[in-house]
């Protein structure tokens, strides 16, 4: 029943989408680099996620994947050879045809790399062969062995469809936003590296998920991304009214947020916890005994509880609760000081003068760098500390500039711990995050680092090989269980929490919305001015 004097229908006129507006975005950091398979860092996938369209569309409530670019597909009984229909009239923001051609190539750019032009192989393609370009809007896909994976890796950020010119430009150049044309909802009006970057409506756009309400141009007429690296000031900004919308809000400022009217949002990753790993070609951790006393001098629920919101789940897992296959492994995960400190003493560590164990003339100190992209990293590491010093292992928390990081983090020698994680809603992520030519967190050789001696997991690259491969949903969540299960005995991974992606938005913000895991998208998304 309509309230008196007021009509149903100016109720409904009242909250119905409004077009035009300049969203004012700010982000924690700067994007790196717009080559779509890098986009697993969230700066560089939240600018994706507005410039390119995928083949497919995972759902984030259900997590089921739908039609996008492509209308349809097929598969054979052993997820060798995929089919896929395309939608007619879909063109590139520069007027050139997003059709099998340009599919084609796409996936043969992601799937095997391109050396001359520094372009690396996707994370979420395995075991690719080729393409086969059928007629003008059907694509074929033939891979080596199994890929199970593959169609929702088209769906995942790293499979963004870009022009066929762009994908002739060299990795070097793709930093820039102006040089990555996509067939999205919003196109690159100019990028000052560091600083900002403006996107502007498609006007001619009308190829969304056909499952969405709302279809053709987005509501905005455009989104400026200002990097904004201090917290209070993003955090004032929003308040203010001098911006829409903002992420990474640290979780000692959503009660002030939420406090005036301010929504919050906590969208899931679905993938690897947040988590430290330990780098066992460092021989201060390659003993199993070590790992083990670290693991159990880790108090989780203590970090959780100082540092973080109930966003942040404590990890009972290597893999979050709301990812495909977890399972419950807290027994094995229990704080116990007095297990670590025997256990310690089992490897033949002894107290030294100082508090820090030592053994043949050798203190247990460990070194790691914050992360900065995860929230409060340096005060989850500092943390970290004061529990391990508690059984005389000492860790040193640095900061280090980017180019000393990265290169450190890639010696084992000096950073035998690693903080990280990885959001992805399939199994393949373990392969993602643990495998040697992939993320290799845990620096097997094999991988890009040259200063690895001999540490090799035969037995974790199998599993993760396995999972990337089963032709079976049964066999492969069996071998994600299994994988969780070794990672925890072996102790080369302590998870910390789960991690989500915390934003906010002002009142006026509306139909802001999430993909699988998390980057966000601001095709529905209008503003109430």
């Amino acid at each position: 029943m309509a309230l008196a004097g007021i009509s149903s229908a100016s109720v409904a006129a009242e909250n119905a989408p409004k077009n035009g507006g300049t969203l004012i975005y700010l982000e924690q950091q700067a994007h790196t680099n717009l080559y779509p398979p890098a986009g697993g860092f969230y700066p560089n996938g939240g600018i994706l996620n507005q410039i390119t369209d995928k083949l497919t569309w995972q759902n984030p409530k259900t997590l089921q994947i739908e039609p996008w670019i492509a209308q349809s597909w097929t598969t054979n009984e052993d997820y060798t050879e995929y089919t896929f229909k395309l939608r007619p009239g879909v063109t590139f923001s520069d007027g050139t045809p997003l059709d099998a051609k340009a599919v084609a190539k796409n996936f043969d750019t992601y799937g095997l790399g391109n050396k001359a032009l520094n372009q690396p192989v996707s994370e979420v393609i395995n075991n690719y062969l080729k393409s086969e370009v059928v007629d003008p809007l059907t694509v074929k896909f033939f891979f080596k062995s199994p890929s199970p994976g593959f169609l929702q890796g088209t769906s995942a950020i790293g499979s963004g469809l870009v022009s066929l010119a762009t994908l002739e430009k060299n990795f070097n150049q793709l930093g820039n936003a102006r040089s990555i044309i996509g067939s999205g909802p919003f196109v690159v009006e100019s990028d000052r590296p560091g600083r900002e970057v403006k996107l502007v409506a498609r006007k001619d756009y009308n190829w969304a998920p056909p499952s969405f309400a709302h279809q053709g141009r987005p509501y905005l007429d455009g989104i400026n991304v200002l990097v904004t690296p201090e917290d209070s000031v993003r955090i004032g900004a929003l308040l203010s009214g001098q911006a829409d919308a903002i992420r990474q809000i640290q979780a000692y400022d959503e009660k002030r947020v939420s406090d005036k009217g301010f929504a919050v949002y906590a969208s899931p990753t679905r993938g690897v916890n947040n988590s430290i790993n330990f780098r066992p070609d460092n021989p201060l951790v390659a003993d199993q005994k070590v790992r083990e006393a670290l693991l159990h001098a880790t108090n989780t629920k203590e970090i959780v509880q100082t540092l973080f919101s109930d966003h942040y789940p404590q990890a009972t897992s290597v893999l979050a609760k709301t990812a495909v296959g977890y399972v419950d492994l807290s027994d094995k995960l229990k704080f116990d000081p007095a297990l670590a400190a025997r256990l310690l003493d089992d490897a033949g560590w002894k107290s030294g003068p100082d508090g820090v164990r030592q053994k043949g003339g050798q203190s247990l100190t460990l070194t790691a760098y914050e992360s900065p992209p995860q929230p409060q990293n340096k005060e989850t590491l500092q943390l970290v500390a004061q529990q391990w010093a508690k059984v005389g292992v000492k860790l040193n928390v640095l900061a280090g500039d980017a180019g000393s990081k990265t290169l450190d983090n890639l010696d084992p020698a000096k950073t035998g711990v690693y903080p990280s994680m990885v959001g992805r809603a399939d199994p393949d992520v373990l392969k993602s995050q643990y495998y040697p030519t992939l993320r290799n967190v845990l620096l097997q050789k094999g991988g890009i680092s040259d200063k690895v001696k001999q540490f090799v997991e035969s037995h974790l690259n199998e599993l993760l090989n396995g999972i990337a491969s089963a032709t079976s949903q049964d066999k492969r969540i069996s071998l994600v269980n299994e994988v969780q299960q070794y990672l925890i005995d072996k102790a080369y991974v302590i998870p910390i929490f789960e991690e989500p992606q915390v934003y906010a938005g002002a009142p006026s913000t509306k139909g802001l919305s999430f993909e699988a895991v998390g980057r966000p998208s601001f095709y529905n998304t209008w503003l109430d001015k």
